[in-house]
């Protein structure tokens, strides 16, 4: 019994140092050999030519053949993993599909998770080809680069050619540009972009405009995390105790699920104006998104509230069910999600490197059916049409706000809705595709040698073929943009034009209604 227990304990021992070993071991610059990246981008390019329903929806064939070959060709010396990720990346922004991109192996992105690495300075909104502003600043010292300052040009490069430069190494739906400028503008993917394709240096020449509007260069310091501060030790090496116990840093509980779920789907409501709020950041499912509708809709109808102003500007999309049940609450006919839907692939000779392979091929067997065509559809959604609400029907005035991040379950939503006598979309053009999209079951890939992973669609979904050619988003009937003043004071454009229009309703409302009473 003591001999397996010592047994045990040594092997939990092995484990732990084996477990440590293998994560100091990750080295970021290691470089594969040519040879290793050829293999790999050839298994990227015969899979996507295998089994990607829309590789050639908007890029003809020989155009693609072209960008593959041109990627082939780049790997003749040794590459890091970024490296080689930015030549597929180029690559994939070619297929104008916005589910299919790339992502750094599992042991990549746990490095960047964990690592302390030198950032760019600033964030950015990007609001047109040529026309970017500062949102944030992380040297908060800095006096120049604040929010709203118009940025001309970085390290010589005009804006117009960095916007240009990396919208080469993102993907988006058709031929839409909102999505990528968003795509920039979000979070810290600027600086990713600029440290991916140009690396980071300490310090950055900043052309900008001034509060004057003249033209003034700054040069900018790269920001370095702070490090954590290190244990002073007294020369006999032990830790010197203190004279008083410092106090014990509490800690960090984990936001409540309530926090969570209201800032993902909440709404608001005034009474005054007889209007609601509502914001829905996501259609995936685990956010209650069910029971959210439920309550929201019956309390609006409790109320008697007669205008709705939907959020989804930051909806990537989700589940195509949750999407529909909203559809569902505010649409004045029956509809259906699709014109076609489809895969042109069961199997695949890949499928060792494809994620759930054998359970896609387990479930395509049994939802799909062979058509004339020799693609394999999804009759159900083909079919079937659904049917507004009953209950807690809403039939009052709505209006969706869109924007470059409207994407996926939400450009179906809004597709659905749009052309109501009662529906306006406001703001800007949505990122995803209003003519349909790839959104149905999407695994990784993993490339055996440098472990790079992209996404793979299975299925092409097409909502209106006749927007397939213009390949752009959902046009909003109200178009709002934003300027670099509006970012500097904080504005938003877009809700305060719906603000507006409902205030003014409102008002002209409650002045018909005076008038039936003064009447009477």
């Amino acid at each position: 019994m003591c001999n397996r227990i010592a047994a045990l304990f040594l092997a939990l021992i092995g484990l732990a140092v084996t477990s440590c070993s293998s994560r100091h071991a990750f080295d970021p610059n290691r470089k594969f050999a040519p040879e290793k990246l050829r293999q790999d981008y050839t298994l990227f390019r015969n899979i996507l030519e295998e089994s990607h329903p829309s590789l050639y929806w908007f890029t003809p064939k020989d155009s693609m053949d072209l960008y593959f070959s041109n990627g082939f060709n780049q790997l003749t010396d040794s590459m890091t993993e970024p490296q080689f990720r930015n030549v597929i990346s180029t690559v994939i922004s070619k297929v104008k599909c916005g589910h299919t991109s790339v992502r750094y192996s599992k042991k990549y992105s746990a490095y960047i998770d964990t690592a302390r690495q030198r950032m760019f300075p600033f964030t950015v909104k990007v609001f047109g080809p040529d026309s970017m502003a500062v949102v944030s600043n992380l040297n908060r010292r800095d006096s120049i680069l604040k929010r709203g300052t118009v940025v001309t040009a970085i390290d010589g490069r005009s804006t117009t050619s960095l916007i240009d430069t990396f919208s080469n190494y993102l993907q988006s739906d058709g031929n839409i540009e909102t999505g990528k400028w968003q795509m920039i503008s979000n979070r810290n993917s600027f600086g990713n972009l600029y440290r991916a394709v140009y690396g980071l240096n300490d310090t950055f020449k900043v052309d900008y405009i001034d509060s004057n509007g003249f033209a003034q260069s700054t040069v900018v310091a790269a920001f370095d995390p702070p490090k954590k501060v290190a244990e002073k030790k007294p020369e006999g090496g032990k830790p010197a105790k203190p004279a008083t116990p410092a106090p014990k840093t509490p800690k960090e509980k984990p936001e409540p699920k309530s926090v969570t779920l209201n800032a993902t789907r909440n709404v608001q409501i005034d009474t005054t104006l007889r209007s609601a709020y509502m914001t829905v950041n996501t259609f995936a499912r685990g956010y209650r998104l069910r029971s959210f509708f439920r309550r929201t809709f019956r309390e609006l109808k409790r109320r008697d509230i007669k205008y709705l102003a939907i959020d989804v500007r930051n909806n990537g999309g989700g589940d195509a069910g949750m999407s529909t049940l909203l559809t569902k609450y505010l649409v004045n006919k029956k509809f259906k999600l699709a014109d076609s839907l489809y895969t042109t692939k069961r199997s695949s000779k890949y499928s060792k490197h494809i994620e759930l392979q054998k359970l896609y091929w387990l479930w395509t067997q049994l939802v799909t059916h062979k058509a004339a065509d020799g693609k394999y559809h999804f009759g159900f959604f083909e079919r079937h049409y659904f049917k507004p609400k009953k209950r807690s029907h809403f039939d009052g005035q709505v209006y969706i706000l869109t924007g470059g991040n409207s994407f996926s379950a939400t450009t179906l939503f809004a597709k659905a809705i749009q052309g109501q006598p009662n529906v306006k979309v406001v703001g800007e053009e949505t990122g995803g595709g209003a003519y349909g999209n790839t959104a149905w079951m999407i695994p990784d890939v993993t490339l055996p040698n440098t472990h790079v992973r992209f996404r793979l669609p299975r299925f092409k979904l097409i909502m209106d073929t006749s927007l397939v050619k213009a390949g752009r988003g959902i046009m909003p009937d109200i178009e709002v943009g934003i300027s670099s003043s509006m970012i500097k004071r904080g504005v938003d454009p877009k809700l305060a034009v719906v603000a507006r229009i409902i205030r003014d309703s409102a008002r002209a409302d409650a002045s018909k209604m005076s008038s039936k009473s003064s009447a009477n």
